[in-house]
């Protein structure tokens, strides 16, 4: 295995998507006889929360035991983790305003399994301008009109990454929410997989 050990899944309330991201990933993991160390926590969120009822049931449908309970994210899980991966973009920008030097391991879980080089380089240009917007931001500047059309035609171009939130909506909408997780596992797994680990 490479350095890749440990992985953080983000969301917002800990309750739904990233703890069946984790359970998910840690049974494939332990069926897979792969090392890997995996937790969960969430940008908007308390400690000990429990895992949604729907969220339970999908896992419970997969034969796949559910975390405990919540987990607020903070600065020692991720120095702790060697990857952090996101829900949502959205999730993504918020970790990374409040933890600016995790940005080289931090990703959306879509974001970090799609192979388009386009798309990927696409995405760092986008975020060097939200970079220098919210640098600029700070010095009281704006972008440049030129700036701003590129983010713009950067932002509508990148296809999305981001696994909707199924929070308080029926069943049907977690099973699909967590056959999304489980298609981008997948490909974690592959990649993880090619790169020796």
């Amino acid at each position: 295995m490479t350095d890749l050990k440990r992985i953080l899944f983000v969301c917002t309330g800990n309750t739904c998507r990233s703890p069946m991201a984790e359970a998910m990933l840690m049974e494939r993991s332990r069926n897979l006889g792969l090392e890997l160390e995996v937790r969960s926590a969430g940008v908007s969120t308390v400690d000990g929360l429990p895992v949604s009822e729907n969220a339970r049931t999908a896992l419970q449908r997969r034969n796949i035991p559910h975390p405990q309970g919540s987990s607020a994210l903070d600065g020692g899980m991720v120095g702790w983790a060697d990857l952090v991966l996101t829900m949502t973009t959205s999730h993504k920008k918020h970790l990374l305003q409040r933890f600016p030097g995790a940005v080289d391991k931090t990703f959306t879980l879509k974001e970090y399994v799609d192979r388009d080089v386009a798309v990927l380089a696409d995405i760092a240009e986008l975020e060097t301008l939200y970079t220098e917007w919210h640098m600029k931001q700070a010095l009281g500047q704006q972008l440049s009109a030129e700036e701003r059309d590129r983010l713009i035609e950067l932002e509508q171009r990148i296809p999305g990454f981001d696994i909707a939130d199924p929070f308080g909506g029926p069943i049907g909408l977690y099973e699909s929410c967590a056959d999304e997780i489980e298609q981008a596992l997948n490909k974690l797994l592959k990649k993880l997989d090619e790169h020796g680990n």
